[in-house]
């Protein structure tokens, strides 16, 4: 009896061999497939660190899939950057590259690819979200034990995992961040509220309105009316620089050290260097405020002010209009101020003061054009014998048809002050 092996024997044991072959190294891919989905499910589970998460990817890439070598090209806001790269200089991948890398939204084989950065690789995988390419994986000198097709599907799938974990990581930190300023937001805002007087002086010797428009919520600007007597009145308004809840920090250890310093302090020249050194202790020259303040004595017929360098107010006085720019340099910028000058206006009858920030000047119409100090000084000139409120009035009637269908761009504050002498028997 002949134990010969014909030759269709040998061809059906050598398919049947290479079957089982086949079968063996699917059944591994399926495997490290699955351990692979595991371990990186569990990392992302563990919250471990992005850097971490894309250095795991590449080694399972690496050791586990046998890809020699690969890069990563994420999709952020500011264009395609290379995360991670196995035996490749990124550098390699330049912005010739990036640019048709983001046309990239099918898997691609670089054969026809004449760029030298991604001829060295074999083919682009895309991951997709809605249609657009959000990250891409550049693969070169795999494994030829798997099936490239099943390489290449398992490949978009883990990278799809990993991208999209890391976004949500992204998106996570992002709205941890946004609730965060969200309440410093609150709190800066709660505390300007408290720094903005809830009643302004209306009597007649002192007559006084405003207006105070944070641009955010919480704004830089700052005013108050202090009365001391029936005839004493100190009128303030500031502006500092930068916003949220270090400004206003800073704007409401300004507003308790002038009060408390305006409480023995008579002399207006003190008053501002002790102001001064208070805003330069505080911020260290980082930050700084343009400030204005008038000593008014409605009994004697005087207006004693500082400017420091504040938007000039207006004042009209039995008649006269002028600006006031008479004082010193910003507050907070030098712990000793170069120079220091205060002026006295006299008035016989009655002055109006019209003080605001810079918000005002800042205002833009739809032709772009600013809204100048000339124009505040028109309406002024033409309504400064008005009561203080219809003069607020009056010019919020005029900042709102003037900036037509545009945003407010900055904080606006405007404060009106009246005041009638008082003739003593």
């Amino acid at each position: 009896m002949s134990t010969s092996i014909s030759m269709t024997q040998k061809d059906a044991i050598l398919t049947d061999k290479g079957r089982l072959d086949r079968l063996e190294n699917e059944n591994m891919l399926k495997t490290l497939q699955l351990n692979g989905l595991m371990s990186i499910t569990q990392a992302i589970n563990n919250n471990i660190k992005e850097p971490d998460l894309y250095k795991m990817y590449a080694r399972f890439l690496n050791w586990e899939l046998g890809i020699k070598r690969m890069a990563l090209m994420i999709k952020r806001e500011d264009g395609w950057q290379c995360n991670i790269a196995n035996d490749i200089d990124p550098e390699t991948i330049d912005n010739e590259c990036i640019t048709y890398l983001s046309q990239i939204n099918k898997l691609s084989s670089t054969a026809d690819i004449k760029l030298p950065g991604l001829r060295q690789f074999d083919f682009i995988v895309p991951v997709l979200h809605k249609a657009e390419p959000i990250a891409l994986v550049l693969i070169g000198e795999s494994d030829s034990r798997h099936e490239p097709y099943d390489l290449i599907r398992f490949i978009s799938t883990i990278t799809n995992i990993i991208t999209v974990a890391v976004e949500n990581k992204r998106l996570f930190k992002r709205h941890v961040e946004q609730e965060k300023l969200n309440h410093e937001m609150q709190l800066a805002s709660d505390v300007q509220r408290l720094l903005i007087p809830d009643n302004l002086p209306n009597h007649p010797t002192f007559q006084s309105a405003s207006i105070y428009w944070p641009h955010i919520g919480i704004g830089g600007d700052y005013y108050d009316c202090i009365q001391h007597s029936p005839h004493e009145m100190t009128i303030c308004i500031g502006d500092i620089s930068g916003k949220g809840l270090a400004a206003a920090m800073l704007m409401a250890n300004f507003q308790a050290s002038m009060h408390a310093f305006i409480q023995y302090e008579k002399n207006l020249k003190n008053l501002i260097k002790n102001l001064n050194q208070s805003v330069f202790r505080a911020s260290r020259g980082d930050k700084y405020i343009t400030f204005f303040i008038a000593k008014i004595d409605a009994k004697a017929g005087t207006v004693e002010y500082i400017n420091a360098g504040h938007t000039p107010p207006l004042i009209n006085c039995d008649g006269k209009i002028k600006e006031l720019t008479e004082g010193t340099t910003l507050l907070g910028t030098f712990e000793h101020l170069p120079f220091l000058e205060s002026e006295t206006i006299l008035f016989q009858e009655a002055c109006t003061m019209l003080c605001f920030t810079d918000g005002i000047t800042d205002l833009v119409n739809n032709n772009g054009d600013f809204f100048s100090s000339e124009s505040i000084l028109e309406v002024f000139t033409n309504n400064w014998n008005s009561t203080a409120n219809d003069l607020i009035l009056v010019i919020e009637d005029t900042i709102g048809k003037y900036k037509e269908e545009q945003e407010y761009t900055d904080d606006l504050t405007v404060l009106a002050v009246k005041i009638k002498r008082q003739v003593s028997e």
